[in-house]
């Protein structure tokens, strides 16, 4: 006893006895199936399974094997469900028990068998079984996949260090396709639940083409792997020669008294450093990096990261600043010869240059412009530089989703890079250029960080002075750099962000300022990239108002510039074919160009008829006008919504209701009329998504309509969201939605009182062809539609 406790094994050998019950008890496995003809070694660890073992010692050395269902339910607990009912008949082997305390048992698979009657109540499960035998399947068929396997399979013998070659002794003895099968099985890494599958299959070619998945697979990833091993053991190979040819080169320059190349590329770098006057604490990083790069080895792939660390710093313009020219007025003048129109940035603009010209070291601003696609935002930017005679760089932030593209990759790998604001300065060549950072509404977000975090920094006056970027490790001052953001709409940005940034929202224009646009800028600009001269088109002005009103309906004038490109091909056209005579496009000729019109002009043109009503709405691409219907129907008192409304139009349609129904006495309704009645409410189109809190006092003028049997003036559009209490609420985007009115020729506006003050933003051109009401509830409101629409119809 004393000598097997001292870390010695016992060993105890078991005669097979030939004999095989009707009864044997089982051993449940996790994670492994035995195959007939297969020895293995099984590591006994449950009470039960140790029980087991010791009976066989003392009786027949069958016992039956089977896989568990789920891996994680204890031996103890098992029940008849929760394992397979095809298993492997076993010979139990020899048994080795260790003085730890664990049994390690030799077994072999005989056949395999199908369960009955398993008894889970006793020490250890026991069963009756019948044992499955192998379909007989000597045909070509079976033949031809048995040499199949057998082929590929000693390719992966040959292949992989972890078959033995003595498996290719043993498939050379298989008497049949059943045990060549079994074999593959056996050795082949192969998912658990495929090995039980295979075991429960008794015909071995179906195990056949099962398993030659499984071999092709295999033999794709070993000849993967040793084509990797091979390319990285070639590579080795190879550096470790570059790195001896090198030092022989180094010994023989040495003695010819010839420079070295590597020294003088580090005396070019310092002096590279040296005139880049970088600040304190970026010329210790520097010289700590400069004195690592003398220390390592040229073939290196250390040496590339320190140098390319090294030219970016050397690069950088730390110290080199342009000259802003503080001419007020001849700033002006570059701002007014490339934009029209956007005087509030252009004050703004001015404004900077006035108190940089009195103050020398003010820290630039962070300005946002905010509105619809095509109203000049980003062309804005080169023309501030201009007039600041600054570096321009633009970067785009649309769909960003890594937070290094801003702060830069830590130099903890080959490729590390730094962020796009300090590579924007690099190629500036300045510290205190323009940056537009275009769209900035529209940065992503996932697990690679958050860019719009990263940018709190960078758009801070407060903090950007001592901006950090991760690949250089050190400080860089950006306030004295102009960011100048743009978006299209606000919500999509983050709070902190948007606090940090001045916002200049820019509205769409007026038919006169696209008009003057177009013959100012766009028609110039088409007729020279069409490679036509100056008196060869001529657009009438009355011609580019019908493209306008007629062709396009935007806030911005891109869908303008590509009519007007449209008409200088037809016209390119003509000239190469062989016309002479200049072209003059006028009103008339537009159809032949274009085509017929494509835009409603006129919506006051159409007729008025009861539940239609016009409100106004406000897209991220300027103001439109919607039209909201409503009919009435018998029923039992329900709404009916459609039109793809959002929640809060919803909630705005169903508080106009039930205003309506609360003072039905007020506008002569009968009460009983909403309960036998239903109320269909539906903004066209229908496959538009639509939402907003601005469209209830156009839904409640729809409903009292159909229900009052009174017609509303087509002309006549509203906007103003309202409460239970009947108050008319203020909302947002007034500019817009008033523009958006003006282009589809309505006449007359409602909206709320406490909207009047924004009435001073809209143009004077505008503001002419438009009659205003304001309104403080919704009874003012709904008595001044219902008059506007008599007065209209006499």
């Amino acid at each position: 006893m004393s000598a097997q406790e001292d870390n010695t094994e016992v060993e105890v050998e078991i005669v097979p006895d030939q004999e095989v019950p009707d009864l044997l008890p089982v051993m449940p496995l996790k994670n492994f199936v035995l195959f007939p003809q297969m020895v293995a070694p099984l590591v006994i660890t449950t009470d039960e399974s140790k029980k087991l073992i010791t009976d066989l010692s003392t009786k027949t050395p069958h016992f039956i094997t089977a896989l568990q269902r789920k891996e994680e339910l204890d031996e103890a607990n098992l029940t008849k469900d929760d394992i397979y009912k095809v298993g492997c008949v076993a010979r139990l082997i020899k048994t080795l028990n260790f003085p730890d305390g664990s049994t390690h048992v030799l077994v072999e698979g005989l056949s395999r068998c199908e369960l009955a009657d398993l008894n889970t109540d006793e020490e250890y499960p026991t069963a009756h079984y019948q044992m499955v035998e192998d379909k007989d399947e000597d045909t070509l068929e079976s033949t031809a996949l048995a040499r199949n396997a057998s082929e590929k399979f000693q390719q992966l013998i040959a292949m992989s260090p972890n078959l033995p070659d003595e498996l290719s002794v043993a498939m050379f003895n298989m008497e049949s396709p059943a045990q060549l099968a079994d074999l593959i099985a056996t050795n082949l890494p192969i998912p658990i639940d495929v090995r039980q599958n295979l075991l429960a299959d008794n015909s071995p070619s179906h195990r056949l083409k099962s398993l030659m998945e499984f071999l092709n697979r295999e033999y794709q990833i070993l000849k993967l792997g040793n084509k990797i091993e091979s390319k990285v053991h070639e590579t080795f190979s190879k550096t470790q020669r570059e790195i001896f040819l090198r030092e022989q080169l180094k010994t023989i320059q040495d003695e010819l008294g010839q420079d070295d190349p590597q020294a003088n590329e580090i005396l070019e770098l310092e002096k590279k450093l040296e005139e880049a006057k970088l600040p304190q604490e970026a010329r210790e990083a520097a010289d700590k990096e400069l004195q690592r790069l003398k220390s390592v080895p040229t073939a290196s792939p250390e040496h590339g990261v320190i140098r390319t660390y090294l030219d970016v710093m050397a690069e950088l313009p730390w110290s080199k600043s342009t000259d802003d020219q503080l001419d007020i007025l001849a700033a002006q003048k570059i701002l007014d010869k490339d934009h029209y129109g956007l005087e509030k940035v252009k004050d703004r603009i001015l404004e900077y240059l006035s108190v940089l010209k009195l103050k020398k070291d003010m820290k630039g601003p962070i300005l946002c412009l905010a509105g619809p696609p095509g109203v000049g935002k980003t062309s804005l930017g080169k023309s501030v530089a201009r007039a600041l005679g600054r570096e321009f760089a633009r970067m785009s932030l649309g769909g960003m989703h890594d937070e290094a593209e801003i702060r830069g990759h830590r130099r903890t790998y080959i490729g590390a890079m730094p962020g796009r604001i300090i590579e924007s300065l690099r190629r500036c060549g300045t510290n205190n250029p323009v940056i537009m950072l275009d769209e900035i509404d529209k940065i992503g977000k996932d697990f690679r960080g958050d860019p719009a975090s990263a940018l709190l920094e960078v758009l801070d006056p407060e903090q950007n002075s001592t901006f950090q970027d991760h690949y250089l490790d050190v400080q860089f001052d950006l306030s004295k750099v102009l960011f100048i953001t743009t978006a299209n709409v606000l919500d999509t940005i983050p709070g902190p962000l948007r606090d940090r940034m001045e916002i200049i929202r820019i509205s769409g224009y007026t038919l006169q300022e696209k008009t003057a646009i177009a013959r100012r800028y766009l028609v110039p600009k088409a007729i020279r990239e069409h490679g036509l001269k100056r008196g060869q088109a001529k657009f009438d002005k009355k011609a580019l108002e019908g493209i306008i009103s007629g062709y396009t309906a935007e806030a911005g004038v891109r869908n303008l510039e590509r009519q007007v490109a449209n008409v200088c091909r037809k016209i390119a056209r003509g000239f190469a074919e062989g016309k002479t005579r200049p072209v003059e496009v006028t009103p008339r000729k537009l159809k032949g160009f274009l085509g017929p019109v494509k835009i409603e002009k006129d919506v006051a043109e159409n007729a008025a008829m009861p539940g239609v009503v016009t409100g106004l709405a406000w897209t991220p691409y300027g103001g439109d006008i919607l039209f909201i219907e409503a009919t009435c129907m018998p029923g039992k008192g329900g709404l009916i919504l459609t039109g793809s409304l959002g929640d809060v139009m919803k909630e705005s349609a169903r508080a106009s209701l039930s205003y309506l129904r609360a003072n039905a006495s007020t506008f002569k309704i009968d009460p009983a009329l909403f309960a036998k009645s239903d109320i269909h409410i539906h903004v066209p189109a229908g496959a538009t998504p639509k939402d907003g809190p601005s469209a209830g006092v156009a839904i409640s003028l729809a409903i009292l309509s159909i229900l009052t049997d009174s017609p509303i003036r087509p002309d006549l559009a509203m906007t103003g969201e309202i409460s239970l209490r009947g108050r008319v609420l203020p909302i947002g985007g007034l500019k817009e939605k008033v523009l958006a009115a003006s282009r589809a020729g309505i006449r007359h506006i409602m909206l709320p009182e406490k909207n009047k003050i924004d009435l001073d933003e809209i143009p004077a051109d505008v503001k002419k062809k438009l009659t205003f009401k304001t309104v403080k509830n919704i009874d003012q409101a709904l008595r001044y539609a219902l008059k506007l629409s008599d007065d209209g119809a006499k």
